[in-house]
């Protein structure tokens, strides 16, 4: 999961934005597209506040909106990598804002809604959709947020069956792990303490040990927190850290532990050892959102919450890997625990204000 630290709101002075809309000076990377928008059609700019490659999530975002653009013939779009210092961010976006090329700017980043409504105030014209983050009532913005705490206690519950079961690598009592790349509101407020309810919703005195990594990309830091907490009773560990998932994996291969996924399916990174993933359905709403925008439909000023009801958020119970390592008890109980989610009888709604 390519989260981070959101950014407090600094002043954007007018005068940087007309130097700005001259000279662009921020180093952005752009992927395809052409050396600029059309003329002529709908231009899109995405903006990553990272790199695509290797991260699930951005990888969602463009191909959603790509397939959007492929749905409306003569859509460009242009894909922009704004690299990982995310204190250069609110310049990247004012940059692009500032060229007055894109009908629609599209990103995804928990931080991305703030930044853009700062960046809105110098340019009222730029439409803005962002994926992953809320903000409403700013008339250039659309945003969408995911119900991350239906998210987190669906991977907690599922956590505490395997720690109760008597599967190959869970011991005796419930004990899970979190290992986090960061420290961020969502993290604190909303994944960790949803995490733990759902642990704890399958054994009242079930343990977790909450550790964190420090950065997105420490292989073999990870690799020896996750040692740590194996030794210390986590028999299932959820790793939202980056490249430090893969370290995650060595140690859980090494030490005899299960490993959950977040945001995408990760059976395939290990299968056996891998055997739970939630996934956020990001490229299907980055696809809807943007063919509303193309087609004069979206109602910027406004944001939606979607959940497992929505259909966007889920846990992948049909891959092989699954359903091959994951006791059918196992996966009949954590179903009905779904379908609970789905029709309305379990209510975890998600928090809109960090």
């Amino acid at each position: 999961m390519n989260t981070t630290i959101p950014i407090h709101k600094s002043s954007f002075a007018i005068l940087s934005a007309i130097l700005l809309a001259v000279v662009v000076t921020a180093p952005l990377a752009a992927l395809g597209g052409g050396e600029r928008p059309a003329e002529d059609g709908f231009n899109i700019g995405v903006f990553v506040p990272g790199v695509v490659e290797g991260s699930p999530t951005y990888e969602m975002l463009v191909a959603g909106v790509q397939r959007a653009a492929a749905d409306r013939p003569g859509t460009l779009v242009r894909v922009i990598e704004g690299g990982f210092n995310q204190a250069e961010w609110p310049q990247s976006i004012t940059s692009l804002a500032a060229t007055g090329d894109y009908d629609l700017i599209v990103t995804s980043n928990p931080s991305m809604p703030e930044i853009a409504d700062e960046v809105s105030q110098s340019f009222p014209n730029q439409r803005f959709l962002v994926l992953d983050g809320y903000l409403e009532g700013n008339p250039g913005l659309y945003t969408v947020l995911f119900n991350q705490r239906e998210q987190a206690f669906l991977s907690g519950y599922f956590a505490g069956l395997v720690s109760r079961s008597s599967m190959e690598h869970a011991r005796r009592g419930v004990r899970a792990g979190l290992l986090a790349g960061q420290e961020y509101p969502i993290m604190n407020r909303v994944i960790r303490p949803a995490f733990e309810l759902g642990v704890q919703s399958v054994d009242p005195a079930a343990l977790i040990d909450f550790r964190v990594l420090g950065n997105w990309y420490d292989a073999a830091g990870a690799t020896e927190l996750a040692n740590s907490m194996i030794d210390n009773g986590a028999d299932v560990i959820l790793t939202i850290s980056g490249g430090g998932n893969q370290g995650v994996i060595s140690a859980a291969r090494t030490k005899g532990a299960y490993v959950l996924w977040y945001d995408s399916s990760g059976y395939d990174e290990a299968p056996g050892i891998v055997i739970g993933s939630t996934i956020v359905r990001l490229d299907d709403a980055a696809h809807q959102r943007t063919l509303d925008a193309i087609d004069g439909q979206l109602q910027f000023g406004s944001a939606e919450v979607l959940g497992v009801a929505d259909g966007f958020v889920d846990f992948d119970t049909q891959h092989r890997h699954y359903e091959r390592h994951v006791p059918g008890e196992i996966r009949r109980e954590l179903e009905a625990m779904i379908q609970r989610l789905r029709e309305g009888d379990l209510l975890l709604e998600m928090p809109t204000q960090f």
